[in-house]
C-alpha cells in the first residue's frame, strides 16, 4: 500500500501562480480558496483521492487549512467513506493574518478559541483510535507564517489530553528560504528551535516539506523521533530546494512520503511520486559540493565530491520503503504500511504484463515499478474492499466526478476574478 502524507487537496492551480514560489504562490491562490464551499471540498477532495487509489494509494492525510463559507473538515471526511479511502483528515488553521504580521489576508484566518473547540469536537466525533480506524483526526496549525504562538502550544496540548487515543500533530516546517528567513526575524529562531520551544518534537508530530533542516534540526528531529512528509514534487513545483532525506534517515528520522496538493504538484499519481523521490535523491547528491572528512574504509583523511554515492543514494527499494512502511510510520499507524498476518488488509496489485514492465518486471518486478513508466494500479484493495478493479474505481462514478470537478474549478477561478 502506498501512502500520501501531508497533502492540501483543493482546487487545482491557477495561472497566475504557475511560475511562482511558496509565498507569492500562497498570496495569489487565498483570494482563490476564499471562494471554497463546501461541495467544491467535497469533490476536490474524491478527486484527489481517486487519482491516489488509481495508483495504488491507500492511506491518505490531508491538511485542510482554510474555512469558508461554512467549509467543515466534515466535508473531506464524508467524501473519504464514500470513496473508500483510509483517512487521517487534519484540522488545519490560520490564525495571525496580514493585519498581524502574518502572510494570508485576515478575511481567511480564524479564530483562535472557535479553531480549538471546533478541533475538539471533530476529535471526539471522528476519531477512531482503535486497530483499523478508517477516519482519524489530527491538529494541524498552517504553519510559523499564519499561528500564533499561543494556538500552536495550545493545538500541542489538546491533542495530547486525549492519552492513548494516538492523536497527532502536524504542520509545515522549514519549507524554502523564505520560511527561514521569517522565523529568524519574528522568532529569532530556526523553524526546529521554534518548534521545539513550543512542544512540536516527538513521536506524536509530522512536519511537511522540511527542504531547509539543518544538521542540528535532523539531530533533533531524530532524537525525538519527530517525523517528516517529503514531498519532492511539490519542492520541485515551487523550486523549494531539495530536501536532505538521505541524512534524514541515516540519522534515524522518520520519514513517509506525500504528494501535496492538486495546487502545487497538479499530480497525485503515489507510485510516481516515489519515482520522483528517488531520482530527487540522486541528483541532489550529485549537486552537493565537496567536503573533506574521514575515510571509513581507510582512515584517512580525503575529499568527498557529492557524486560519490551517485545512485546509491536512493534505491528504488529505499524509495518504495519510504512510501509504505515509512509513510506508516509518520501517520503512527502500525496496523498499516505491510502485509502480515494482524495487518490490515491494505495493498495494491499491479499488472506486470503491462507495457510499462515490458523488459524490467521480467528481472525485478519491485525495482521495475519504481524505475520504469509508472503504471496505474490494477487493483487497489483498502481494509479488504476492492476499491479499484482492473484499473477502474469501484465506489465513485469517475466521469461525473470530473465533470463536477472542472465546473466548479472554473465557477471559483470566475468568482475570485470578479471580486
Amino acid at each position: 500500500p502506498l501512502r500520501l502524507v501531508g497533502s492540501e487537496m483543493c482546487i487545482r492551480d491557477s495561472p497566475q501562480v504557475q511560475d511562482a514560489e511558496l509565498f507569492g504562490w500562497l498570496r495569489g491562490l487565498y483570494p482563490i480558496w476564499a471562494g471554497l464551499t463546501p461541495e467544491m471540498v467535497h469533490v476536490s477532495t474524491q478527486t484527489a483521492m481517486a487519482e491516489l487509489l488509481l495508483s495504488g494509494c491507500t492511506t491518505s492525510s490531508d491538511h485542510l487549512y482554510i474555512y469558508p463559507n461554512g467549509v467543515k473538515l466534515d466535508d473531506s471526511i464524508h467524501a473519504a467513506q464514500e470513496i473508500g479511502m483510509r483517512f487521517v483528515a487534519t484540522r488545519g488553521s490560520m490564525s495571525v493574518g496580514q493585519s498581524a504580521g502574518g502572510l494570508p489576508p485576515d478575511r481567511v484566518v480564524e479564530n483562535e478559541d472557535a479553531i480549538l473547540k471546533d478541533s475538539q469536537r471533530l476529535i471526539e466525533t471522528w476519531h477512531g483510535a482503535g486497530h483499523g480506524a478508517m477516519v482519524q483526526v489530527a491538529l494541524a496549525p498552517c504553519s510559523p507564517f499564519s499561528v500564533s504562538p499561543a494556538l500552536m502550544q495550545q493545538s500541542a496540548e489538546l491533542a495530547r489530553s486525549f492519552k492513548g487515543q494516538g492523536v497527532r500533530l502536524h504542520t509545515h516546517l522549514a519549507e524554502n528560504d523564505h520560511d527561514i528567513a521569517y522565523s529568524f526575524e519574528k522568532f529569532n529562531k530556526t523553524p526546529t528551535q521554534y518548534a521545539q520551544e513550543l512542544g512540536w518534537l516527538g513521536d506524536d508530530v509530522w512536519h511537511a516539506h522540511c527542504v531547509k533542516l539543518d544538521d542540528e534540526g535532523i539531530s533533533l528531529f531524530a532524537a525525538t523521533r519527530t517525523g517528516v512528509a517529503h514531498c519532492p514534487c511539490s519542492n520541485m513545483r515551487l523550486a523549494s530546494g531539495i530536501a536532505p532525506i538521505r541524512r534524514m534517515l541515516n540519522a534515524g528520522v522518520p520519514v513517509g512520503l506525500g504528494v501535496d496538493g492538486s495546487a502545487s504538484n497538479d499530480a497525485a499519481h503515489m507510485v510516481n511520486e516515489a519515482r520522483q523521490a528517488l531520482l530527487l535523491a540522486r541528483v541532489g547528491r550529485a549537486l552537493q559540493p565537496p567536503e573533506t572528512r574521514i575515510d571509513p574504509a581507510t582512515g584517512e583523511q580525503r575529499t568527498f565530491f557529492g557524486c560519490d554515492l551517485g545512485p546509491a543514494e536512493m534505491t528504488a527499494r529505499d524509495a518504495l520503503h519510504t512510501a509504505t512502511r515509512g509513510g506508516a510510520q509518520v501517520l503512527g499507524r502500525p496496523d498499516v504500511g505491510h502485509l502480515a498476518v494482524g495487518m490490515c488488509a491494505d495493498f495494491a496489485l499491479f499488472d506486470l504484463r503491462t507495457l510499462g514492465f515490458a523488459g524490467g518486471a521480467v528481472h525485478d518486478p519491485v525495482a521495475s515499478l519504481l524505475l520504469c513508466a509508472s503504471p496505474p494500479a490494477a487493483y487497489t484493495v483498502v481494509n479488504g474492499r476492492v476499491v479499484v478493479r482492473q484499473g477502474q474505481l469501484t465506489t465513485v462514478d469517475l466521469g461525473p466526478l470530473v465533470e463536477r470537478h472542472n465546473r466548479l474549478a472554473v465557477n471559483l477561478a470566475e468568482a475570485a476574478r470578479c471580486a
